[in-house]
């Protein structure tokens, strides 16, 4: 691969620059249902959204009461933002008095039984995506499923990756140079996620019943009974109390190449684990509790902070799309919802993304091994209990160095390519990102995690209290300014299509549910 001054100087190019302009985007935003009084909606997922089976662009997580809002890809920031805008508007306009819960951490929700698994319909993958649900609420439990954050996928122009291929000599195939600069891209990514956590985490606190019968290393916020939180904490949904898990911490999955990575997934896809075999498959009546007794039962199941892409077809599993056709795009799934903006998410993060995504695409990427793999996910228990600690250190290049050191440097890095960046689009909103972005790294009070704290502090409230105080403000705004029309003429119309969708589904259903998962799982031989 060129190294970082090559690769700056042929897409900086003023015959390639342009090409920059390309670079597509996508969101997908997670929030809980919770009613008037901030407890979680018990509801159905609401008919008049559409299926949350087929709808393209609103569906379910975990829960029936966890939305999902999903972008189409787009080459513009502010377009993909207004996307998301309005499919929020067209939800608060649809779901009567319950509103979104605009925290990572949820709601108070007093036991796992009252968390409802989402539900797909009949057909053979609705009930096999139940099913796989009902298998994570046995396995860690369901309220822990009810977390939220945002994915943001990402992609750069062929182009750029054709240019880069041609000046590195690489005679291979495309699509094979391709695939391997996204895993350097992801290698590169997983050693400086923790700088996403540092800037962005926003969930330094949860509700006590939270953590109800789990062993936990947090502390009460000042006389508040109902509240706790680590002092210096930043997005504890990225700890031990969010997606991670005792089963899975000793799986090393290898980012090294696509071959080591399907190969890693495939053995956890298909190893049975004890203690997933004393859950059974079935129950006594014969009803599934879990897909597998395997350590995961599909890939989803494997929590990352970032994951190589490609789109599949119907039936099809994610790392045979992979096998086959190599990696389309990179999933970032380590941000958190940011309760000070109404989408969760603005534009200064998004331009951000960008700058530190294609710095990690330009640089060298060695490969990793075990010991850097354990590295990596010490420094992000660092930085998720105590990252806005001024005193505290990461591991790098086998020893120690600053929060503060490291991120300065970092920023100095990626400055050349927000250049790029702006360059390409005509404009200086990247080097103002970077410019607004880099006091945090001095003054961690400026980050989303301090201000949480803050304002529970100043205003004597409790994390709840403050959760549902913005929950309703974001309400508030959104109906203010409903949906044209025209455009919710639209959305209405894409609902009633994707429930007509299900039924096609369920009625052409041709095979046993036996059959159907038989066949699913036999592509993990393969």
């Amino acid at each position: 691969m060129p190294d970082f001054d090559q690769a700056f100087r042929i897409l900086s190019a003023p015959e390639n620059r342009a090409l920059l302009t390309n670079i597509k985007r996508g969101l997908e935003k997670e929030s809980l249902r919770v009613t008037a009084d901030g407890s979680l909606a018990t509801t159905p997922h609401p008919n008049a959204l559409g299926s949350a089976l087929t709808h393209p662009w609103i569906t379910t997580d975990y829960s029936e009461a966890l939305l999902e809002m999903i972008t189409p890809p787009v080459t513009n920031v502010d377009e993909l933002l207004a996307t998301l805008e309005r499919t929020h508007q067209f939800i608060y306009q649809t779901i009567g008095d319950e509103m979104l819960w605009v925290h990572s951490m949820p709601c108070s929700i007093a036991r796992d039984e009252d968390v409802p698994i989402a539900d797909y319909g009949t057909s053979n993958i609705g009930r096999m995506k139940k099913i796989y649900r009902e298998g994570l609420g046995h396995r860690y439990g369901r309220v822990m499923q009810t977390i939220a954050g945002i994915h943001y996928n990402w992609s750069v122009p062929e182009e750029c990756l054709s240019l880069l291929q041609t000046a590195s000599g690489d005679a291979g195939s495309f699509h094979g140079y391709k695939t391997q600069r996204y895993f350097d891209l992801i290698r590169n990514f997983r050693r400086r996620t923790w700088l996403l956590l540092y800037l962005f985490g926003a969930a330094p606190a949860v509700c006590r019943s939270y953590v109800k019968g789990r062993t936990h290393r947090l502390q009460p916020f000042g006389d508040d009974d109902h509240s706790l939180h680590a002092p210096y904490g930043t997005s504890l949904r990225m700890g031990d109390l969010g997606y991670q898990s005792n089963a899975q911490e000793s799986l090393i999955v290898c980012y090294n190449n696509l071959d080591s990575y399907i190969d890693t997934l495939r053995q956890a896809l298909t190893m049975s684990y004890p203690p997933y075999e004393a859950i059974g498959l079935k129950d006594g009546e014969g009803n599934y509790l879990q897909l597998s007794t395997h350590l995961l039962q599909i890939e989803n199941e494997f929590y990352s902070t970032i994951r190589p892409k490609r789109t599949t077809r119907s039936g099809e599993t994610p790392i045979r799309a992979l096998s086959q056709r190599g990696v389309e795009y990179i999933e970032v799934r380590c941000v958190d919802l940011n309760p000070f903006q109404p989408l969760g998410i603005d534009g200064d993060q998004i331009r951000f993304l960008d700058i530190f995504l294609l710095h990690c695409l330009m640089m060298d990427s060695a490969p990793a091994d075990n010991a850097e793999y354990r590295a990596i996910l010490e420094n992000q228990k660092r930085i998720v209990y105590d990252g806005r600690n001024p005193a505290l250190t990461l591991h790098h290049n086998g020893g120690e160095r600053s929060v503060r050191d490291w991120g300065e440097s970092l920023f100095d890095q990626m400055a050349p390519v927000a250049r790029l960046l702006d360059d390409a689009n005509g404009s200086d909103e990247y080097r103002q990102v970077l410019a607004r972005l880099r006091p945090r790294l001095s003054d961690p009070s400026q980050t989303p995690s301090a201000q949480i704290l803050d304002q529970m502090a100043v205003d004597d409230i409790t994390y709840f209290q403050l959760a549902l105080r913005h929950a309703r403000e974001h309400r508030e705004q959104f109906l203010a300014a409903p949906l044209p029309d025209q455009a919710l003429a639209a959305y209405q119309h894409m609902a009633r299509k994707s429930l007509d969708d299900q039924a096609a589904i369920e009625a052409g259903d041709n095979q046993s549910f036996e059959a159907f998962l038989a066949g699913y799982y036999s592509q993990y031989q393969l």
